[in-house]
């Protein structure tokens, strides 16, 4: 029973996530959006043609400061397009080959663990778990997954924001496999764990409210009456699910998302030297809004991710009951 929970969240979560995949890059470059690019030397070094020196610029010997001001915020929609302008269509499947092995590594973990805990804190006459339980099942099935998948979930921000840097500074990796291994020759095997406690905190909370949610939901309109358990009662209860854990969890992935993509170059220090300098540094300067960055394509793409992970989990359920 508990190795075809693992088999039945398996499938699912790939489906999911290979069918939602172009919403969640939209949603992480758009988390990139206003996050400050350091110039390289020479645009640091540039003077103007005509400058009237101050006194204390002579004595401290500074030099004028040169203001790059920062992209233009858009749309969902425009970001899209924008993607497939300059990079074509296929840029929208960056990093798809992360995204199955992180749906491999994380999804079948805490869909599978869930499943575990469900079967044994389940109450042996109604079936039924009760809220609190559920949550709690929800966080320890997804900080374990998060633990296991997070040189996929690496690989895979990094991937899906190449696109966004110049020419020169892209990484430019072959798939997943050529990501995680570059990342562990160049920067070391503790990168592939780089902004896992983001990642943990993050999976937790999207786990624990996702799962926690859409069984509840879907027991209580069983319950009320209201539909009968088919695919209708299984659409709403998980849209109902994908609203929740985007609100919950959006926060903390403008965070990791951030972490996970910055670039650390040798012998110079790193943008962020961890998630709360990176919340304190993203707030200051952006507004604690910035920390709901990107939610408009993460509502989009966790509803219909959440919607074809448990229909999909429905079917597949059906299919493997007599096994």
């Amino acid at each position: 029973m508990g190795l075809k929970g693992f088999v039945e969240g398996g499938i699912a979560s790939i489906v999911a996530g290979c069918s939602t995949h172009p919403l969640d890059l939209i949603k992480v470059r758009m988390q990139l959006q206003g996050e400050s690019v350091v110039p390289n030397q020479a645009i640091q070094n540039l003077r103007p043609a005509i400058a009237f020196n101050s006194a204390s610029a002579t004595i401290a010997g500074a030099q004028p400061a040169v203001h790059i001001p920062p992209p233009p915020r858009v749309g969902p929609v425009s970001v899209g397009i924008k993607i497939v302008q300059a990079e074509g269509v296929a840029a929208l499947y960056s990093g798809v080959s992360a995204t199955v092995l992180r749906q491999t590594l994380y999804s079948t973990t805490r869909m599978g663990l869930y499943d575990v805990l469900k079967q044994k804190w389940s109450d042996p006459d109604s079936g039924n778990m009760p809220l609190v339980r559920k949550i709690a099942a929800g966080l320890i099935a997804g900080g374990i997954g998060a633990a296991v998948g997070n040189p996929a979930d690496v690989a895979m921000v990094r991937m899906q924001a190449d696109g966004r840097l110049p020419m020169s500074e892209r990484r430019n990796y072959n798939g997943v496999i050529d990501a995680i291994t570059r990342m562990s020759k160049q920067e070391g095997v503790t990168s592939l764990w780089r902004g896992s406690s983001l990642t943990v905190n993050r999976a937790m909370i999207v786990t624990a409210s996702q799962l926690a949610s859409y069984d509840q939901i879907k027991e209580t309109i069983l319950e009320k009456g209201v539909m009968k358990d088919g695919l209708g009662t299984h659409v709403t209860a998980s849209f109902a699910a994908g609203f929740v854990a985007s609100v919950a969890s959006n926060p903390v992935d403008v965070i990791k998302t951030r972490v996970m993509n910055m670039k650390v170059e040798p012998g110079t220090a790193p943008p962020y030297s961890g998630a709360l300098d990176c919340a304190m540094k993203t707030v200051r300067a952006e507004g604690p809004m910035a920390l709901y960055k990107g939610f408009i394509p993460t509502i989009s793409r966790q509803g219909p991710f959440t919607v074809v992970l448990f229909v999909t989990l429905e079917q597949v359920r059906k299919i493997l009951k007599d096994f």
